[in-house]
């Protein structure tokens, strides 16, 4: 029990800005760290839903509703996976040879195209939210766990575009086999409850999750030669707009 504790305190100290208590990353801890992962999007999903149902119950207006419910996930995470979008956009902008867009993910600078494609990717996610009614935010919750459990397994099956780095670092330390498996349920799991309470707007949200994921995997080795973490931070954002998009339209 202690060892899963810990577990969970390496995954929200890094992946979180949510205070917890600070324990040594260490071989034992790190096993499943990538599991604790979708508990992160599960605290999310949760905080979520309660500012919908305040929002609703205050009959604050839909423009304030969806401005808080888009800076809720950047204000848990600390944009860490925000900031891998916007490096992504500057490096897939580059048109450069590997080398080179690797080496512009690492720039700390931001440049044209990141700032472009933040502004884009808030005011979809605030017009996704806009539409998005309360009575959605059950399935929304699995949205924020199955881009986690899908990023996970990817961190876990997939090449690795450089030696080094945090994404390197934990999936070096971790049981592979067996965290699969338990990222394998949460996914599961969660796109079973979404599929059962939303039908046609859950199986379009899967689908839209299997795409992204696809398109992940596919344009990460032709391009990159693996994953890095921006390019995850990128997959989870545009996978959690992309699921959140089928939801509030269909």
């Amino acid at each position: 029990m202690k060892k899963w504790w810990e577990t969970c305190l390496v995954a929200f100290s890094m992946y979180s800005r949510i205070p917890v208590p600070q324990v040594a990353w260490n071989d034992e801890n790190m096993k499943y760290a990538v599991c604790a992962f979708p508990l992160i999007g599960l605290v999310i999903g949760f905080l979520e839903w309660i500012w919908s149902a305040v929002a609703a119950h205050a009959a604050f207006s839909p423009s304030l509703r969806a401005a808080v419910l888009v800076v809720i996930p950047i204000l848990v995470t600390g944009g860490i996976h925000l900031d891998g979008l916007l490096d992504t956009a500057d490096a897939e902008a580059s048109h450069l040879d590997r080398e080179r867009r690797l080496e512009i993910m690492e720039d700390s600078c931001s440049g044209a195209f990141a700032i472009i494609c933040c502004g884009a990717y808030l005011l979809l996610f605030f017009g996704v939210f806009s539409q998005l009614p309360h009575e959605r935010m059950p399935q929304l919750l699995m949205v924020f766990l199955i881009s986690r459990s899908l990023s996970g397994y990817a961190l876990l099956k997939f090449d690795k575009a450089k030696e080094s780095g945090l994404l390197k670092t934990f999936s070096d330390a971790a049981m592979n086999y067996r965290a699969s498996r338990i990222l394998t349920g949460f996914l599961a799991g969660a796109a079973l409850v979404l599929i059962l309470t939303a039908p046609g707007p859950g199986f379009a949200a899967c689908i839209a999750a299997g795409l992204c994921f696809f398109i992940y995997r596919r344009r990460s080795y032709k391009i990159y030669g693996g994953i890095t973490g921006d390019l995850a931070g990128a997959f989870l954002c545009l996978t959690e707009l992309a699921m959140a998009f089928c939801l509030a339209v269909f």
